[in-house]
């Protein structure tokens, strides 16, 4: 398959599709290509993603010094109360520790730190050199939970087990082990717990207050701003809020055998979802209040009037504009597909590192003809892709950043780095005025790829 001047590889060819020109098929959840600079991350990493946001838990990594760099303060996860998940701690294992073993070191690192810190759980994530020499952090573990009394949960995250996704999995078994230890008395039977928010930028407390607004109480935040109390007594929720699928959907799933508690799964990016997410809450919850739902549509109209004309101003330029998003969950490209849309602009190309094959069917159903949809894309194709596509705009996260601006296109971060919130209806608004101030700058009339157009015409 050829782009411009490009050639994809083509062991990718099954995994790349162009709306309109054959039906859709798509290969996904298979390893990455090897050689090509895959932008995934390993097991470790989607634990890390997933626990982190927990303030009042110790997280520590027990490998060598270079995994422990990948720290939740890069991000913008926020707290209200406690910061212990800002800091960054390892074993840091050695030459020595790989030869006769670590789980000595990791002893006396856990008893050091909960002695010093007086977390309420602890975290403690293996790394791949500790799935090799056969560390048992179960035993390591449950003697220092014993003796300190808190929960202290290992977390199999060995980066070589597979992708991102897989560690979504080893988040998920870590934190339903700490479900159900606690009372459930006084929870309301209109409540929820929020999963796969990790309150970058203070989206959760924006998401909070439109549920309060409704009459609906939130038990527990997992995992963004996010308290071990609150998810051990969890199970006493009538209903899981899922937004990011792939990092909580197993936690959800796990909740509903073991509890009986159903979950939705839903999306707080953009107006449609937003309001969507709220209007299903207020209908799984109308049996035991028959005025949630107005009050659910009381919100939506409040905030859509303030919302919409705003909008409209930033559409009269934008419109026929190109955008291009490229992102870690897939939930997330079909809000931005619809948020754009909202704008006035045309996405010609999606895609995601996670996505499953009921994900990008999705996608299929909701572009417009001629969309190029990815999975498990490179800077190469990325590169080939925004060039062909002569795009304004391009969505994506920290490692997607350079290929843009090399390119002289615009970029929104759409990741973890983000400061600014984008979820929610005033969410959109900070979107739309990102979109804006982006494609519309002057810096890009100076652009490689600009000033070559102007001199062809």
């Amino acid at each position: 398959m050829e782009t411009g001047a490009q050639t994809i590889f083509k062991e990718r060819e099954g995994q790349i599709h162009r709306k309109g020109e054959e039906p859709f098929e798509m290969t996904c959840n298979r390893d990455s290509l090897a050689g090509a600079v895959s932008q995934r991350a390993c097991v470790f990493c989607g634990s890390r993603v997933v626990l982190y946001p927990i303030a009042d838990a110790l997280h520590l990594v027990h490998g060598p010094i270079g995994c422990a760099a990948y720290t939740w303060d890069i991000r913008g996860a926020l707290s209200s109360g406690p910061e212990l998940h800002r800091l960054s701690f390892s074993t840091d294992l050695q030459e020595k520790d790989v030869i006769f073993g670590a789980e000595t070191k990791l002893y006396s690192a856990l008893t050091e730190l909960i002695d010093r810190h007086k977390p309420n759980a602890a975290f403690v994530y293996s790394t791949c050199i500790v799935g090799i020499i056969g560390d048992d952090l179960e035993a390591v573990c449950k003697r220092v939970s014993e003796e300190k009394g808190i929960p202290v949960i290992p977390v199999q995250s060995e980066g070589f087990k597979g992708s991102k996704r897989e560690g979504y999995n080893a988040a998920c078994r870590a934190m339903f082990r700490l479900v159900g230890m606690r009372e459930t008395t006084g929870i309301s039977p209109v409540s929820i717990n929020i999963l796969g928010d990790f309150n970058l930028a203070g989206e959760i407390w924006i998401i909070r207050d439109y549920f309060k607004k409704m009459g609906v109480e939130v038990v527990a935040n997992i995992t963004g701003d996010g308290r071990v109390a609150d998810i051990q007594r969890a199970h006493g929720a009538g209903l899981n809020v899922v937004q990011c699928s792939g990092a909580t959907v197993d936690l959800a799933k796990m909740m509903q055998e073991a509890y009986g508690i159903p979950y939705i799964q839903v999306s707080y990016f953009g107006v449609e979802d937003m309001a969507e997410a709220l209007y299903s809450v207020a209908k799984h919850f109308e049996d035991k209040d028959p005025d949630i739902l107005r009050k659910a549509q009381e919100v939506v109209r409040e905030e859509l009037s303030v919302l919409y004309p705003k909008l409209q101003e930033f559409r009269k330029d934008l419109e026929g504009k190109k955008a291009a998003i490229y992102v870690g969950g897939a939930f997330k490209a079909f809000s931005l597909v619809k948020a754009f849309r909202l704008i006035g602009m045309k996405v010609v190309l999606v895609g995601s590192q996670t996505g499953t094959e009921e994900d990008y069917r999705e996608l299929y159903e909701i572009t417009d003809e001629g969309t190029i949809i990815v999975d498990d894309s490179n800077p190469l194709e990325l590169s080939s892709f925004l060039q062909e596509q002569d795009v304004d705009i391009f969505v994506g996260g920290v490692k997607e950043r350079p290929i843009a601006y090399k390119l002289g296109v615009g970029f929104c971060d759409h990741n973890h780095e983000r400061k600014e919130p984008l979820e929610g209806f005033v969410g959109m608004l900070n979107f739309a005025q990102e979109v804006y101030n982006t494609v519309m700058s002057p810096v890009w009339r100076f652009a490689p790829r600009k000033v070559k157009r102007a001199r062809e015409v």
